[in-house]
């Protein structure tokens, strides 16, 4: 069961965030079809936010055909968004991972190892275009 955070300095609302974080659990592999998401009550408890935040992003992804309510029940998977490309994130989280090792290393903190990232990212994605 995915277990959901918040970031204050994301720049995103509560419930952009808990979208986020289902999708790209799904995108990952990590929610599959048929998994249950955690009760609304559960996550405005755990996280300390309004049930219509939680409420708010669950009908956000069942809109888009992710997940599907079951009164009484629960809210459960109803389709991946993982492809053929997932077999693929294995190795390359290993290299990240030691990527992000050297950057520890190298003295770099949390917030300059994510700008680093983010900066090469966009960066990147723009050669390529």
């Amino acid at each position: 069961m995915i277990e959901f955070h918040l970031n204050g300095r994301s720049g995103l609302s509560p419930y952009q965030q808990l979208v986020q974080q289902v999708r790209h659990a799904l995108r990952l592999g990590l929610l599959k079809e048929g998994d249950r998401l955690p009760t609304v009550k559960d996550v405005a408890s755990r996280l300390a936010i309004n049930p219509n935040t939680v409420l708010k992003a669950y009908r956000e992804l069942e809109h888009k055909g992710l997940v599907a309510a079951r009164p009484g029940v629960g809210t459960f998977v109803t389709r991946t968004l993982a492809d053929k490309s997932l077999s693929a994130h294995g190795p390359l989280r290993k290299e990240l991972e030691r990527w992000l090792t050297k950057a520890r290393l190298a003295g770099l903190d949390e917030e300059s190892i994510e700008a680093l990232f983010l900066s090469t990212f966009r960066g990147a994605g723009e050669e390529v275009a």
